[in-house]
C-alpha cells in the first residue's frame, strides 16, 4: 500500500469523492501542513493553524496509480480559487497536493503543468512535503457516507440545525 494526502476544499466531498475509486483501500480525513500539534476541527477553523482539510489516501499501485489519483482530484475541485471551494474559505479549504516521495513531487508537478494548459487563470495548487498528519474527530470520518448526504452543503446546514 501507498499513501496520497490531498486538500480540495471541504475534506467531507474529499472523501466522498474518492471512496468511489476501486484500489483506495482506505480514507481518513484530517489536517496537515500547519503549524498547531494536534489541531481540533474548531482550531482548524479559526484560519490561525496552517493546517488544511485533507484526506489521507491508502492506496494498492497494483490497482490504481498515483497519476490517476492526481486526474481525480483535478477533476474534483476548482484549482484556481485561492483559499476557497464553493461556500467554503479559508486557507484551511486550500488546493493542495501533499507528497510523500520525491517520485509523487516530480508526479505532481508534471500533472499540475499538464493541468494548468486547461485553464486561463492559474491554478493555485500548493506542492508541498507531506507532514505530520491529524485525524480529524470522528464524526468527521465518512460524514456523508454516515448521514447520507450527497453533498458537504447538506452536510453543513445538518451541523447548523
Amino acid at each position: 500500500m501507498k499513501k496520497a494526502t490531498f486538500g480540495a476544499g471541504c475534506f467531507w466531498h474529499v472523501e466522498d469523492e474518492f471512496g468511489k475509486v476501486k484500489g483506495v483501500i482506505k480514507i481518513t480525513v484530517g489536517y496537515m501542513g500547519g503549524t498547531l500539534k494536534n489541531p481540533t476541527y474548531k482550531d482548524v477553523c479559526t484560519d490561525k493553524t496552517g493546517h488544511a482539510e485533507v484526506c489521507q489516501i491508502e492506496y494498492d499501485p497494483q490497482k490504481i496509480s498515483y497519476e490517476k489519483l492526481l486526474e481525480i482530484f483535478w477533476k474534483i475541485h476548482n484549482s484556481t480559487q485561492l483559499n476557497r471551494q464553493g461556500l467554503d474559505f479559508g486557507t484551511q479549504y486550500r488546493s493542495v497536493i501533499f507528497y510523500h516521495s520525491e517520485e509523487q513531487k516530480k508526479k505532481a508537478i508534471e500533472s499540475k503543468k499538464k493541468e494548468q494548459k486547461k485553464y486561463k487563470n492559474e491554478i493555485v495548487t500548493e506542492i508541498r512535503p507531506a507532514k505530520e498528519f491529524y485525524k480529524a474527530e470522528e464524526y468527521h470520518q465518512k460524514y456523508l457516507q454516515k448521514r447520507n448526504l450527497k453533498t458537504c452543503f447538506s452536510g453543513i446546514k445538518s451541523l447548523l440545525k
